[in-house]
């Protein structure tokens, strides 16, 4: 099992989210940076032959596989807030991983933690009505199967409480709010462009534990694994730079489980 210590750190990033003809991202690419695959589970994105494809490369690569599950939505992407019941909701996530653990296996791999996604994964910073259902999805599937979260929020929390592994996550290309939340997507300084801007960002997080929020304030953030995401401009570049940037700064990547 390789764990994140002082001179390694997880990058992750989501993937499998083309759909039918639509094709988003190139994953086969994204995996020779980075070291876990959130994958999605077909209810943002993502299609059968898409998502077994994904872990085909995923397992080729040597890259860890993460069931990235989300609410019921591909025509918003899964990025906006549903306000589900909370039964429903964790059958829905039971659902996805299910459906990931099937193709994954179709392909020699194993899903081996759970990331939510967009809405579904802000929202659970506070919503503990759905925090506690995704955490008892997962729990039922699987107790020993780590939720990646938002350092502080309410599922990884109640993860912790109900036993789980809880490991924290921080973002090399999105900017953050004084309070340590992602900047709504709504705003166009949400995401980061800029290579070198993204690399500071990342060696801040790596080597200080801290991020630089939005009004230029310092945050303490310690993250086991931070995200790259594949659907960004320039996406592949910018994972290859990131980590070459950690790499000359002594920082290793390996899968935080």
């Amino acid at each position: 099992m390789a764990t994140t210590g002082l001179n390694t750190i997880d990058l992750n990033s989501d993937v499998g989210e083309s759909y039918g003809r639509w094709s988003l991202g190139d994953d086969a690419a994204m995996f020779r940076s980075v070291s876990s695959a959130n994958v999605a589970c077909g209810f943002h994105a993502g299609d059968p032959s898409v998502i077994r494809q994904t872990c085909r490369d995923a397992v080729a690569a040597g890259v860890t596989i993460g069931a990235h599950v989300g609410y019921r939505d591909l025509a918003g992407f899964g990025r906006r807030f549903v306000d589900i019941d909370p039964g429903e909701l964790a059958d829905d996530v039971v659902y996805q991983i299910g459906a990931l653990q099937a193709l994954a296996a179709a392909e020699g791999g194993r899903v081996t933690y759970v990331k939510p996604h967009g809405g579904l994964y802000n929202a659970i910073v506070s919503h503990t009505a759905q925090a506690k259902a995704v955490v008892d999805a997962v729990k039922s599937v699987d107790p020993g199967l780590p939720i990646l979260g938002l350092p502080g929020s309410e599922v990884l929390r109640l993860a912790e409480a109900a036993g789980l592994r809880a490991v924290t996550e921080a973002f090399a290309d999105r900017a953050y709010n004084p309070d340590g939340t992602l900047v709504s997507r709504t705003r166009r300084d949400a995401v980061l462009h800029d290579p070198a801007e993204v690399t500071e960002h990342v060696l801040r997080m790596a080597t200080d534990s801290a991020v630089r929020a939005i009004d230029g304030s310092i945050l303490k953030i310690r993250a086991e694994s931070i995200c790259v995401h594949g659907d960004s401009p320039g996406a592949v570049a910018m994972s290859a730079a990131v980590r070459a940037a950690l790499n000359d700064a002594g920082i290793g990547t390996a899968p935080f489980v």
